[in-house]
C-alpha cells in the first residue's frame, strides 16, 4: 500500500496558502452560488410533467420508468466526439457503453449534447487556427446549453484534446453542484520515432525532402484513432485532470479500442453514479475542486514538462471555479518541483513509453512522496488523492486496482524525485519593458537560454518563412512575430515556425522567438518567450520594436529587454497594424465579438469577463446597479 504522505512542501503550502487568501471572496461567492444550485433539489423532480415528458420522450420504456421515479440517477453525457479527430473518434461508442452501465446500476443516462471539437493539428498555420483558443470557451457554453434541461443528477464528460478538456472544466466549475467525472478515450499506438519524425521535419523546411516524404513520416507518425503520442496540449490534459482527481486512477493513457479501456468506461460510469445524492456519496464539483486540486495541477504540468498552453488555460479553468491563479504562483512552483518526464518534444520517447515505464501511479508515489502534491484531496474514486499510486488490472475480466511499480522501469523516459531530469520544472515567466511572457526551457539546451540579438519584426508566420527561404535569416536573430494576441486574431499557435527556427539553431547561429501569441510546447529546442502581455494590439510595447533593435532573452533571469535607450524607447510611437485580412474567412468574422472581449493573456486569454467580478465591485461599493 502506498506510503503516509509526508509534510507539504514549504513552496507548495505557501502557494497554495496565498491563492486561498487572494480568492477568498471570490471563492466564497462561488461556493455560495453552488450551494444555493444545489438547495434547489433533484432536478427532474423540479420539472412540470410537461418539462419532464418532454425530456424522456424519446427514451425506451425501461429509461421512461426510471426517470418517472425520483430515487435514481440519471446521468447527462456531454461529448467532443467527431471522427475526423482521431482522438476523439473513440468516443463514438462510450454513449452506449455508458447508458449500458447505468442501466445495470438501476440508474438511467442521456446523451445532454455535443462540443465542437477542431484539431489545432489539422489548422496549424492555417486561419482556422484563429479560432482554436476561443473555442475553449465556445465549448464550455456549448456544455452549459447541454445541461441547461435540469435532468441530470451528475455528468460525464467526454474529451481529450487542447481547448476541449479546459472547456468542459470551465463549465464543469459553472454547474459545480453536479459531480463530474471525466472519461478520456486514450493515446494511439506508438508510430513513427519522434526524432525520426522531427529529423524530415528540419529536412523539408531546408528543401532537402520531399513534400511525399514528409507525407509519409507524418502518416506513420499520426496512423490510427487515440491522441496523438506526443506530450502536447491533449496528453497534459489528461494528466492534469488525474492529478485534481476527476479521472479515475491511471486511467489517462490506456489505448483506444482495448478490454481495459471499455471496463474503466463502465467503471466510470458506475462510480459516476455512486458519486450522486441517489447514490449515496454525493460528491459535487464545487467540494471536489479547490485551490489544492489547482496546485496539484500545476505541479503534475511542471514535473512532466507539460504544456506552455495551461498558463492560459489553467487561469480561466481556475477563475470558473472562484479561484484567482498568478504566472508568478507557476514560476515559484516550478522552482522547487523536479522534471521526471522525457516525453517528446522534450525528449525522444512517446506517451505510451511513459505509460510502460511505470506512468501515472509511479509519477504520483514519487511526488506525493516528496511533499509536493496535497494527498487529501477528495477524488471521483471516492477516495483521497493516495489512491492513485494504485494502477488498474483486469481479473477474470474484473476490474481491480493494484499498487503501481516503486522504481521506473525506464529512466530514461520517467525518473524518481532522487534522480530527476532537472532540478526544477523549467517554466518561467520573463519580464522587461516588452512586457511579460512564460518560457519553457525544459527542451532547451543550457548554451541556448540566454540570447541577445538583433531582432527580425513580423506580422504574419508566413512572413517569417519566406524571409527564412531568401536567406534574410541566416544570422543571429530573435524573431518576433507581433499582433498575434487574442485581440487581435485569435492568439493561434505559431507551430508552423519551429523548424526553420531549428535549422538555423543547428547551423550555429543563437536564435530566440518573442511572441504574443503561443507556442503550445512544440517549441522544443528554440527559446521562445510566448503570451507576451499586453499584446502588441493592446497597448504593448511589442508595437515600439523597430527591425534591428537589439533584444536580450534571458531564461535563467527570466528577463526579456530591448536595448533600446530608455529615453528613446519612451518617445517611440506604438506600430498600428493592419490586421482585416485576419477577420474574415473561415468564420472567423463569427468571432468579431470574442476578440473585443477577449482578456490579456496572464488573465487567461478568455472572453468571460472573470466570473463574479461585477458582483463582488457591487459588494464593496465600487459599482452600482445604474452602472452595471
Amino acid at each position: 500500500m502506498a506510503s503516509p504522505t509526508p509534510a507539504l512542501n514549504a513552496t507548495v503550502a505557501d502557494v497554495t496558502r496565498r491563492i486561498r487568501e487572494r480568492s477568498a471572496e471570490r471563492r466564497a461567492l462561488y461556493e455560495a452560488r453552488m450551494a444555493d444550485q444545489h438547495r434547489r433539489g433533484v432536478h427532474r423532480g423540479e420539472l412540470s410533467c410537461g418539462n419532464l415528458a418532454h425530456g424522456f420522450a424519446a427514451c425506451g420504456v425501461e429509461d421512461k420508468n426510471a426517470l418517472k421515479l425520483m430515487n435514481s440517477a440519471n446521468l447527462g453525457i456531454i461529448s467532443a466526439y467527431n471522427d475526423m479527430l482521431s482522438a476523439h473518434q473513440p468516443l463514438e461508442t462510450f454513449p452506449e457503453t455508458i447508458k449500458a452501465a447505468a442501466r445495470a446500476m438501476g440508474s438511467t443516462a442521456q446523451f445532454a449534447g455535443g462540443v465542437p471539437a477542431m484539431c489545432d493539428g489539422v489548422t496549424q498555420g492555417q486561419p482556422g487556427m484563429e479560432l482554436s483558443l476561443f473555442s475553449r470557451d465556445v465549448i464550455a457554453m456549448a456544455t452549459a446549453v447541454g445541461l441547461s434541461h435540469n435532468m441530470f443528477d451528475a455528468a460525464l464528460y467526454l474529451g481529450v484534446c487542447d481547448k476541449i478538456v479546459p472547456g468542459l472544466f470551465i463549465a464543469a466549475a459553472r454547474f459545480g453542484h453536479l459531480p463530474a467525472m471525466f472519461v478520456p478515450a486514450g493515446p494511439m499506438p506508438s508510430g513513427l520515432p519522434n526524432k525520426e519524425k522531427a529529423r524530415i521535419r528540419q529536412l523539408f523546411a531546408e528543401g532537402k525532402a520531399s513534400r511525399e516524404e514528409l507525407l509519409e513520416a507524418e502518416s506513420q507518425s499520426y496512423h490510427s484513432p487515440g491522441t496523438c503520442t506526443f506530450y502536447g496540449t491533449a496528453n497534459s490534459n489528461q494528466l492534469m485532470m488525474e492529478m485534481m482527481g476527476l479521472h479515475l486512477p491511471g486511467t489517462s493513457f490506456v489505448n483506444p479500442g482495448t478490454e481495459m479501456r471499455e471496463a474503466l468506461t463502465r467503471f466510470a460510469t458506475e462510480q459516476a453514479i455512486r458519486n450522486t445524492e441517489p447514490g449515496g456519496d454525493y460528491r459535487p464539483f464545487y467540494k471536489q475542486i479547490d485551490e489544492r486540486a489547482i496546485v496539484n495541477a500545476i505541479v503534475g504540468l511542471l514535473a512532466s514538462g507539460g504544456s506552455t498552453n495551461h498558463t492560459l488555460h489553467l487561469v480561466a479553468m481556475a477563475a470558473a471555479a472562484g479561484i484567482t491563479l498568478t504566472w508568478e504562483d507557476f514560476t515559484d512552483l516550478s522552482a522547487v518541483t523536479p522534471s521526471l518526464m522525457r516525453v517528446y518534444p522534450n525528449g525522444q520517447a512517446d506517451i505510451n513509453h511513459f505509460q510502460a515505464a511505470g506512468g501515472m501511479s509511479l509519477l504520483f508515489r514519487e511526488l506525493l512522496a516528496a511533499g509536493l502534491l496535497h494527498g487529501d484531496i477528495p477524488t471521483v474514486f471516492g477516495t483521497d488523492l493516495t489512491a492513485y499510486t494504485r494502477e488498474p488490472f483486469l481479473e477474470e475480466g474484473k476490474l481491480t486496482w493494484r499498487e503501481g511499480p516503486e522504481r521506473s522501469l525506464d529512466e530514461e523516459v520517467l525518473r524518481g524525485v532522487a534522480t530527476p531530469f532537472a532540478p526544477t520544472g523549467g517554466l518561467t515567466v520573463v519580464d522587461g519593458n516588452l512586457g511579460r511572457g512564460v518560457i519553457k526551457v525544459s527542451a532547451v539546451a543550457e548554451e541556448h537560454r540566454v540570447v541577445e540579438a538583433p531582432v527580425k519584426l513580423f506580422e504574419d508566420q508566413n512572413e517569417l518563412k519566406a524571409a527564412f527561404e531568401a536567406g534574410e535569416l541566416d544570422r543571429d536573430v530573435i524573431a518576433v512575430v507581433r499582433f498575434q494576441g487574442p485581440k487581435a486574431n485569435g492568439m493561434p499557435e505559431l507551430h508552423k515556425l519551429t523548424p526553420y527556427l531549428g535549422v538555423l539553431q543547428d547551423r550555429g547561429h543563437q536564435v530566440a522567438l518573442v511572441t504574443d501569441g503561443r507556442m503550445s510546447g512544440a517549441s522544443g529546442k528554440v527559446p521562445a518567450a510566448i503570451h507576451i502581455s499586453p499584446e502588441a494590439l493592446d497597448g504593448g510595447p511589442l508595437a515600439k520594436l523597430r527591425d534591428g533593435d537589439i533584444v536580450r532573452l534571458d531564461a535563467n533571469a527570466g528577463t526579456l529587454e530591448a536595448k533600446v535607450d530608455a529615453h528613446t524607447w519612451a518617445d517611440r510611437e506604438k506600430r498600428v497594424a493592419e490586421l482585416d485580412h485576419y477577420h474574415v474567412g473561415l468564420g472567423r468574422e463569427l468571432f468579431a465579438g470574442f476578440r473585443h472581449l477577449a482578456m490579456r493573456g496572464e488573465e487567461g486569454a478568455g472572453v468571460f469577463g472573470g466570473f463574479e467580478a461585477d458582483d463582488l465591485a457591487r459588494q464593496a461599493g465600487q459599482i452600482h446597479d445604474e452602472d452595471a
